[in-house]
């Protein structure tokens, strides 16, 4: 799930990665999460399956994550597992670039 896709135009380098799978209660809590606090911010963000099978070259995430989804990075930076709260996104939002206070 790319988040961020607007048909016609180039989607915005995504600050936030949230790394899930479906059929997982605490990905689809994750997921609402950081919909809102990345669309509170107009920040783009992606999903990314880790069940999913890796292109060549890349690393087996579901190898990498396993049991520990929901994942979220922040920046390339591990911000949250497990539990995605509102106020750790918007901390560790801070820390990477400065206060993240919602529209």
């Amino acid at each position: 799930m790319d988040s961020s896709a607007h048909a016609g135009r180039t989607a915005p380098a995504e600050r936030v990665v949230l790394y899930g799978r479906v059929g997982c209660h605490l990905c689809d809590e994750a997921r609402a999460t950081v919909s809102r606090v990345c669309g509170e911010a107009g920040l783009a963000w992606r999903e990314v399956d880790v069940d999913d099978a890796p292109a060549p070259g890349e690393p087996d995430l579901l190898e990498a994550y396993g049991d520990l989804v929901p994942v979220v990075e922040v920046d390339g930076r591990e911000a949250a597992r497990w539990r995605v709260d509102e106020a750790t996104l918007r901390a560790a939002l801070a820390v990477a670039r400065g206060p993240v206070r919602p529209a």
